[in-house]
């Protein structure tokens, strides 16, 4: 499951329907700046890698990969910049 979103404004992220728990759920999401930067709020139920959300790559057209995914149907999501400035 691969996401791409074009930031028209700031962004708060809902991520809803998970699997059940025991069976592992996981999605893709590529992020575009616009011309102008644009602020993006994740759950509170993502634990990211390193403790804290990346940064977002500031700058037009500029390309963010983040990858998600939980084994408890979303109590916890385990979150990764998996690319960052890719554009």
């Amino acid at each position: 499951n691969v996401f791409t979103v074009t930031a028209d404004q700031a962004t708060e992220f809902a991520f809803t329907n998970p699997s059940a728990t025991g069976k592992s759920c996981a999605f893709t999401l590529i992020w575009t700046q616009d011309s102008s930067d644009r602020a993006i709020t994740w759950p509170t139920s993502v634990d990211w890698a390193g403790g804290s959300a990346p940064d977002v790559t500031s700058g037009a057209a500029k390309i963010d990969i983040y990858t998600f995914f939980t084994i408890d149907a979303g109590t916890i999501w385990y979150g990764f910049q998996a690319g960052a400035d890719m554009g």
